[in-house]
């Protein structure tokens, strides 16, 4: 059922606010763009005193100060099996029940239908666990790997461009498998893993280190990339693996039988990359 808190997400012209804002994101306008980026600091208290260069002037656009390097150890890797891969809140994390992920109080969706009707991937995540993590306009925007894994396969999934903040979670039904999404597939030391790169309204793009800028363009369908074993990028424990523009939402997925979540998490908890997320099983 469609809340009145989201109904004007279904008649505002998301794409095309998308479209306008990737363009405003990527202006090179001097001054101008110095004013607006000292404008979203002060309205969303951003910490630049943690970015590698804190300086707001040295950022030619918003795009490149959206996604900051930190200064070095800024975000330490924490003695853990599994790491939080962003900075931002803990939407939803638990068990997957058959083959449905809870999303909020009433709301379900498929691990088929996240993965882009991969019915054949999705049967490996049964009865496993995932994780939701919500990034907000504030938060660190680059992705980080949770473990060490090598790259199998990305495929780019089409969809809506629905905001993924939790009053949007709460009140559109299935919204990680109806927004456009990013699937990257990891084969680790302890089975495969799923790290989904959920876009949003006036997200401009997302990219991966491997591949660059996903999406735009947006062809308006499946597009998937296999990467062969003696080619595929190998990533590191706590290695930059994309970035969002502007804020969104990554969801994590792994089999059954292969991680018990950090004690301490907490739905709407806050969380920073490198931060415990869990303990491998077995």
């Amino acid at each position: 059922m469609v809340t009145f808190a989201v109904l004007p997400q279904y008649l505002l012209p998301k794409r095309w606010l998308t479209r306008l804002a990737g363009r405003a994101a990527g202006a090179r306008l001097g001054d101008l763009t110095h004013a607006a980026i000292r404008r979203f600091v002060a309205r969303y208290g951003v910490d630049m005193s943690e970015a590698a260069d804190p300086r707001i002037e040295s950022y030619a656009s918003f795009n490149d100060f959206f996604t900051r390097a930190l200064k070095p150890g800024a975000r330490p890797l924490a003695a853990a099996d599994y790491l939080c891969p962003v900075d931002g809140a803990i939407s939803q994390f638990g068990a997957i029940e058959r083959d449905q992920i809870f999303q909020a109080k009433g709301h379900a969706y498929s691990t088929t239908a996240l993965l882009g009707g991969d019915a054949r991937l999705a049967a490996e995540f049964e009865h496993g666990q995932f994780a939701t993590l919500y990034l907000s306009p504030r938060d660190y925007h680059r992705i980080h790997m949770p473990c060490a894994g090598r790259l199998q396969r990305m495929v780019y999934v089409p969809g809506e461009l629905f905001s993924v903040n939790p009053v949007t979670a709460r009140g559109v039904p299935g919204l990680f498998a109806r927004n456009e999404r990013v699937v990257c597939l990891f084969d680790t030391a302890r089975g495969p893993l799923v790290l989904v790169l959920v876009g949003a309204t006036i997200v401009g793009s997302m990219a991966t280190v491997w591949h660059g800028v996903v999406n735009p363009p947006r062809p308006g369908e499946i597009q998937r990339v296999d990467y062969a074993s003696d080619s595929a990028p190998a990533l590191a424990r706590g290695a930059e693996m994309g970035r969002f523009l502007l804020g969104s939402t990554v969801v994590l997925l792994w089999p059954h039988g292969t991680l018990r979540f950090n004690p301490d998490w907490a739905l709407g908890g806050a969380i920073r990359m490198g931060q415990a997320l869990g303990k491998a099983l077995g």
